[in-house]
């Protein structure tokens, strides 16, 4: 595989609204492109321009996503300290708050968000990845 594959991370949700609201508030990301009624599917896929990853959120109308455990994680490494207090002050104006990580290692050096399906959004600040 090479470095330049693009990435895409799809799951399920049933709030699919609030869901992508929190990716765009809270990250400051963008709706790169969105769907409705595939196949019963509607889906929304958020991201930045021109970066090799993104997140697609999909809402099936005859089936649910599954509750995550604490441990699921999306990790963003911001070395800048700059860049990362605008981040955690974009989800701080955004109206969410930061909650204790299930690891404290992620609370050394970071802070942990929960968007609206109970998954974990780590902002994390020491420069290793």
């Amino acid at each position: 595989m090479r470095t330049d594959t693009r990435l895409r991370i799809a799951r399920p949700t049933e709030q699919l609204e609030r869901v992508v609201r929190f990716y765009r508030e809270g990250l400051g990301w963008r709706v790169l492109d969105a769907f409705q009624g595939h196949e019963g599917v509607d889906g929304v896929m958020v991201g930045l321009p021109g970066a090799l990853f993104h997140l697609e959120f999909t809402r099936a109308r005859d089936r649910g996503g599954r509750a995550p455990a604490a441990e699921h994680l999306l990790v963003f490494y911001l070395p800048d300290e700059e860049e990362w207090l605008a981040s955690v002050d974009r989800m701080l104006a955004a109206g969410y708050t930061a909650v204790p990580a299930s690891n404290p290692y992620w609370d050394r050096n970071g802070l942990t968000f929960q968007d609206p399906d109970g998954y974990r959004v780590v902002l994390e600040n020491s420069g290793s990845a």
